[in-house]
């Protein structure tokens, strides 16, 4: 992956995560975090 692709996709990522900020108060931004870690140690439990 390129550095310029890499920098867009880390730029939206940001912004979409100020954007849930102001109108959630994070909520949803959260939400993916946790259900992530969940998938994270599920994928750990099968290695």
């Amino acid at each position: 992956m390129p550095n310029r692709v890499a920098f867009g996709l880390a730029a939206l990522i940001v912004l979409i995560a100020l954007v849930d900020g102001l109108a959630n108060g994070g909520g949803g931004f959260l939400f993916i975090a946790r259900k992530f870690l969940d998938l994270v140690s599920y994928v750990a439990f099968w290695r």
